[in-house]
């Protein structure tokens, strides 16, 4: 097996410090992390157009590499718990994958928990895919193909708006790609103790969970469109999911994937073992990063 790349390596060294230095302070409020994310959003590419645009009411970006395919479009559904980051943030990682599959990127601001609870996250996906059916970075226009993505809550909510789709009777994306995603949010699931060890990213205990009681409460917490993990999972388009060996949430892809695929869904399942949760997002220019996303881009060219 093959040793983590020097990025990796000093990552995880850095985040370890990081944590030392954090240990026993308060947590910053919601507002100051929302502000540092946008803030520490890794840089754009200076070839790679930015529109800002109203995707139906909902704020969001066009991310178009050169070459992007104004009817090749992809909804990109951001991570952060359903209370975190934003269309900012996740600009270059929407950059990195309109470059490898040619697509037009959307990425959305959907609203925030708590402020707006379940299900008002995904009613924003829902109509912002009903949107790109309709509407390209060149304006109005049906679209050639479509496609949903995202990476942790994104990630679930990827699964959750497809699963939607379905069951509303709106076309279907040609297919979906998780990254790290977050299919249980009762927290069911395994890893979320096996994996507590070894994971940088969530070391604290409480952290998933207060995520999951600004986006749902105390109720919902197995609701097909919150959990998609636990929905009838027939009918959907082909599933590309990555996820890293040391996250908690391992088990929220592996254990969906196996439901998905014997419910006759082609799902194609990646682990990186020398990543971790999102790795995609802090490290871009990383060789675990750039295989992940020559992988997303060869998926998405193949589907349409």
């Amino acid at each position: 097996m093959t040793n983590p790349s020097e990025h990796v390596q000093t990552f995880l060294e850095q985040r370890k410090a990081m944590m030392a230095q954090a240990e026993g302070q308060a947590p910053p409020d919601l507002a100051t992390m929302r502000a540092g994310s946008d803030a520490a959003a890794p840089p754009v590419p200076d070839d790679v157009t930015v529109t800002e645009v109203d995707a139906g009411g909902i704020p969001a970006d066009w991310v178009l590499a050169p070459g992007a395919d104004p009817d090749r479009r992809l909804l990109y559904l951001h991570g952060g718990g359903y209370v975190i980051m934003s269309r900012i943030t996740h600009r270059r990682l929407a950059s990195d994958i309109s470059r490898a599959s040619g697509c037009s990127v959307l990425v959305l601001d959907y609203r925030l928990a708590p402020e707006h609870q379940f299900p008002a996250q995904n009613d924003d996906a829902l109509a912002a895919f009903r949107w790109i059916q309709a509407n390209g970075p060149s304006g109005a226009g049906p679209a050639a193909s479509t496609f949903i993505a995202g990476d942790s809550a994104g990630g679930g909510l990827t699964l959750s708006t497809t699963i939607a789709a379905r069951d509303e009777g709106v076309p279907l994306p040609n297919a979906a790609v998780t990254l790290s995603a977050w299919t249980d949010v009762s927290h069911a699931q395994q890893s979320r103790t096996t994996r507590a060890a070894t994971d940088p990213i969530f070391t604290n205990p409480g952290s998933l969970e207060g995520f999951s009681t600004h986006y749902v409460g105390a109720d919902n917490r197995e609701h097909p469109l919150a959990s998609p993990i636990f929905a009838d999972l027939h009918g959907l388009p082909p599933i590309l999911m990555q996820v890293a060996d040391a996250e908690v949430l391992l088990d929220d892809t592996l254990n969906f994937a196996k439901r998905a695929q014997d419910a006759g869904v082609r799902t194609t399942v990646t682990v990186e073992p020398h990543g971790f949760h999102i790795y995609h997002y802090f490290l871009p220019e990383a060789p675990e990063t750039l295989a992940a996303i020559g992988e997303i881009g060869g998926f998405l060219r193949a589907h349409g």
